[in-house]
């Protein structure tokens, strides 16, 4: 069995740390690198219902791509959620990992499981990484599918093939226009909008749009600009699970470390139910206590109408 600090190295050669960005948090959280490992676990986040499951496993290491501590902390009490995550953790001898924004920008990273979760080829990074000489890091993916398809069917397929959430897919834009070329990106994409526009492709499916960045962006296209589909972030990023989990496996294959890799499949979205608007505004709504014209009626019966 390989120890900690042997299968890190490894984690580390497929998403170095230095490729992260500057704001970011990476690497072992917990772990001791003598420490012998038998079981892997990916998981999105490092919730306290995700360490519980590293716990039944019998893991030894949980390895995700959200951080634990993203802006720092003061204290690690078992009295606050994340405290109690670092006890869970150490109490039961297994290790956290963090592969993030430098699995992001990875090749493959996690616009690539993206896109093969959706079956669209990757032709290039929406947003190239300058320090990768082969032009295959970066950002983001511009892709094509397979056979050309409309908005509404690429929501469709998206729906069908991400996992399960209350949000489902949104979309902006025209639902039967055209998609022969897609951007992808998993997580929070709205910060890419200059690179969508600039790469000419038909849709760009992401995640956590907000109301003025994606109203902004539709307001100022021109026929033809980009359909925007917006999943739940949680769904966009599961499928780097599997492909990361997949890359482990390899690698223990090949070390002959025999390893067991496992890959959470408990939905960590928060969002847990989603209720369809049916209420119209009317066209004219009074505001309490001012005076509103009455529309005209030919009628002047008395009668209902």
């Amino acid at each position: 069995m390989p120890r900690l600090s042997e299968v890190i190295a490894a984690l580390e050669n497929l998403w170095p740390a230095e490729r992260a960005e500057s704001w970011d948090a990476v690497g072992t959280v917990v772990g001791d690198p003598g420490m012998q490992v038998r079981r892997v676990l990916f998981a999105v986040d490092p919730v306290q219902e995700i360490v519980d499951e590293a716990v039944g496993l019998d893991a030894d290491l949980l390895v995700t791509h959200h951080p634990l501590y993203l802006r720092g902390t003061t204290t690690v009490a078992a009295s606050t959620f994340k405290g109690r995550v670092v006890h869970t953790l150490i109490k039961n001898d297994i290790a956290l990992h963090v592969a993030h924004t430098n699995a992001d920008s990875a090749d493959p990273g996690v616009s690539d499981a993206l896109a093969g979760a959706l079956d669209l080829r990757v032709v290039r990074p929406l947003v190239p990484d300058p320090s990768d000489p082969d032009g295959r890091r970066g950002l983001g993916r511009v892709c094509e599918p397979i056979h050309p398809l409309t908005v509404r069917e690429l929501a469709a397929r998206a729906a069908e093939r991400l996992p399960a959430t209350a949000q489902g897919i949104r979309v902006a834009g025209d639902p039967d226009a055209p998609v022969r070329t897609v951007a992808v990106s998993g997580g929070s994409g709205d910060s890419l909008f200059d690179h969508v526009r600039a790469a000419g492709v038909d849709a760009f499916l992401t995640a956590d749009l907000r109301h003025h960045p994606a109203s902004e962006f539709m307001a100022a296209g021109t026929p033809g600009s980009p359909a925007l589909l917006d999943a739940a972030h949680w769904a966009t990023e599961w499928p780097w699970c599997e492909l990361a989990a997949a890359q482990l496996d390899e690698i223990s294959d090949r070390h002959g470390w025999d390893l067991r890799v496992h890959v959470s499949k408990t939905a960590t979205d928060p969002w847990t139910a989603h209720a369809a608007s049916t209420a119209r505004p009317s066209p004219t709504t009074a505001v309490p206590g001012s005076a509103v014209r009455a529309p005209s009626d030919p009628d002047t019966s008395g009668a209902p109408n």
